[in-house]
């Protein structure tokens, strides 16, 4: 491939800084259909460096790619037809992102990476900008996680089991779920960011009789859409865009210049659409289908369908999806516009025959983007005859989780706090899985205590008192839960970001979401940062966000706002071994917003010794 600009290079002016917006056609990543291939259950994927244009007017990009497409292939498989992949690693050299951090003020802690590049004309860094030392010497050491599956601890993509260039990892994936839009994204431990960042993504669907029996519509009208967001360098003396991926993020020194650097997660203004920069797609005036992805590090979408007069109008819009499967019915889309954190899915249908001779667009409808469109779609200007009808029903399997019912009395509970920047003088944020006291003799002799939390149960209204037991991934593992059985993980955020939380192995539902009201600086009110523990016990939580028609469906990642008791209820069965949950914003994941928890068989639970945990974590 050659690297010759089809237009002018693009310099730093306009909203778009010289790229004009819906030059290029969206790309669809190619297909592996690995059951039809003479039934093959095998398939090996290579990791190898890679050049692709991401838009027309730049020269290429180097990226890091699976089969050298960026993002990569789309695997297709068929539930219950085990595939066994060899995730081959045979990327050379060092990774191809400039990484690159430049100070904040408080008051605006975004506005340095809003652009692209980071020198001045004379190639000297911009005022308060350095480069992030040892980042450009690390080498492509990757571990996949094939996200949203169902699979034994020892294919889930466990962090600390990355392999370097020559060797592979073997996974077997049983794919024994539903219909559903999964993907696979790199894993490795502390540089999840920067590997994903570097263009190791892609999507993965599992199909199904009852998604068949649907008559969806297919082909060429079936789209993946992985959103995601990046930046680019440029050339200090021209201000040409060069293509270079730049990893560019703020940082904040909050306990003033000697203090500790503070990073703020990664944000971009060049927004991606299956590796192509602001792109467009013809359609016809017919209905489509679209698996929505957001494999952005940290970005929050909200996505709105934008028509010529400038208005939103959704209307042609339904979700039939989520994370783990189809829903009960179709489902409108929101008011407000549907937010997709980093890594959640959305399973949609397009009705363009409402749109006819429209040009329409994507819109991401957050308040502070530098460019919210993220790309068209030009509906052609006549009328077809469309043989596909909006199913009233789409899952007739779907069982919607009830406490007590669906989701037996007998069941295990998790807790975890996301406790906010500054707690006990910690500059992140930071997650704290909790274990019960129900000894009095354990107490501290006064609150606030460090670590410390007491929560009024909403079910009974009894006073409950947590310790914080673990906080980074190497600390020692205290949740446990049995081999098929029920579990309620409870996540209590109590100030500071929304957090997107993924559990690992199982599909959930959202079962409530309860709000504490905040304090001026969006901390749950009662509970005391410096000292890092409730004064006195957090009251009952009132009502939360009342749950969209959507949310109700199975998921695996979970928006946790400030202020919000959300409880998530699965079922861990159908594998064995020790996997994750985590934050994923990946900055806070390599960060240490990631912890283990062990599935095993009850048989052997009760022979196996392990310090101060029981299991469930507090159950």
């Amino acid at each position: 491939m050659t690297d010759v600009i089809t237009q002018p290079a693009a310099t730093l002016t306009g909203p778009g800084f010289g790229l004009t917006k819906f030059a290029d056609p969206l790309r669809v990543p190619p297909l592996i259909r690995p059951h039809s291939w003479w039934h093959q259950d095998e398939i090996t994927v290579n990791m190898v460096r890679s050049r692709v244009r991401l838009h027309s007017q730049l020269p290429e990009t180097e990226v890091w790619a699976y089969e050298g497409q960026f993002p990569g292939p789309t695997v297709e498989v068929r539930s219950g037809k085990q595939l066994r992949v060899s995730w081959s690693n045979d990327i050379d050299g060092a990774i191809p992102v400039v990484a690159v951090q430049q100070h904040a003020e408080l008051a605006d802690i975004t506005a340095p990476v809003r652009t692209p590049g980071w020198r001045n004309p004379d190639g000297t860094p911009q005022p308060g900008a350095e480069i992030i030392d040892g980042v450009s010497a690390l080498p492509a050491w990757t571990v996949v996680h094939l996200h949203g599956a169902r699979t034994g601890g020892g294919n889930d993509g466990w962090a600390h089991n990355a392999v370097l260039r020559g060797a592979s990892q073997l996974a077997e994936y049983p794919n024994g779920q539903q219909s559903a839009t999964l993907w696979y994204h790199d894993h490795a431990m502390a540089v999840t960011r920067l590997n994903v960042f570097a263009g190791l993504s892609g999507m993965y669907l599992i199909r199904d009789g009852e998604e068949d029996a649907l008559g969806l519509p297919g082909g060429d009208r079936e789209i993946p859409l992985i959103i995601a967001d990046r930046n680019l360098d440029t050339d200090p003396a021209t201000g040409a865009l060069t293509g270079q991926l730049l990893f560019k993020i703020p940082f904040i020194t909050p306990a003033g210049p000697d203090g500790p650097t503070v990073p703020i997660p990664f944000s971009g203004p060049f927004t991606l659409v299956n590796g192509v920069i602001w792109p467009y797609l013809d359609v016809d005036a017919r209905w489509y289908r679209f698996r929505l992805l957001n494999a952005s590090n940290s970005r929050f979408y909200r996505l709105d369908l934008i028509d010529e007069t400038g208005a939103v109008n959704n209307d042609g819009v339904r979700i039939i999806g989520t994370d783990g499967g189809l829903l009960p019915a179709p489902a409108a889309f929101p008011a407000a516009g549907l937010v997709l954190a980093p890594a959640e899915r959305a399973d949609v249908l397009i009705d363009f025959s409402r749109y006819q001779g429209q040009n329409l667009i994507l819109r991401d409808t957050l308040a502070d983007r530098t460019e919210p469109d993220v790309m068209q779609f030009r509906v052609e200007n006549r009328e077809r005859h469309d043989q596909f009808t909006l199913p009233e029903v789409v899952s007739r399997s779907h069982v919607r989780l009830h406490h007590g019912t669906t989701v037996p009395e007998d069941h295990d509970h998790v807790f975890v706090a996301l406790v906010p920047p500054g707690t006990a003088g910690e500059p992140h944020p930071q997650m704290w899985e909790l274990q019960e006291v129900t000894d009095p003799a354990e107490l501290p002799a006064r609150f606030p205590a460090e670590g410390f939390i007491q929560l009024t149960d909403p079910a009974d209204g009894a006073v409950r008192t947590f310790r914080m037991v673990a906080s980074l991934f190497d600390d020692t593992t205290t949740f446990f839960i049995d081999h098929d059985r029920w579990a309620i993980w409870n996540f209590v955020n109590l100030g500071g970001p929304t957090h997107p939380m993924h559990i690992h192995l199982a599909e959930f539902q959202v079962l409530t979401r309860r709000a504490y009201p905040l304090d001026a600086a969006g901390n749950v009110i009662g509970f005391d940062t410096a000292a890092g523990g409730t004064p006195a016990p957090l009251p009952v939580p009132g009502a939360g966000r009342p749950l969209e028609k959507y949310e109700e469906g199975w998921k695996d990642t979970f928006q946790i706002q400030a202020g919000e008791w959300v409880s998530v209820a699965g079922h861990h069965t159908g594998a064995t071994g020790e996997f994750m949950y985590h934050c994923h914003i990946l900055d806070h994941e390599d960060e240490g917003m990631m912890r283990p928890f062990v599935v095993h068989p009850p048989e052997v639970a009760r022979f196996h010794v392990h310090p101060g945990a029981s299991h469930g974590g507090g159950h």
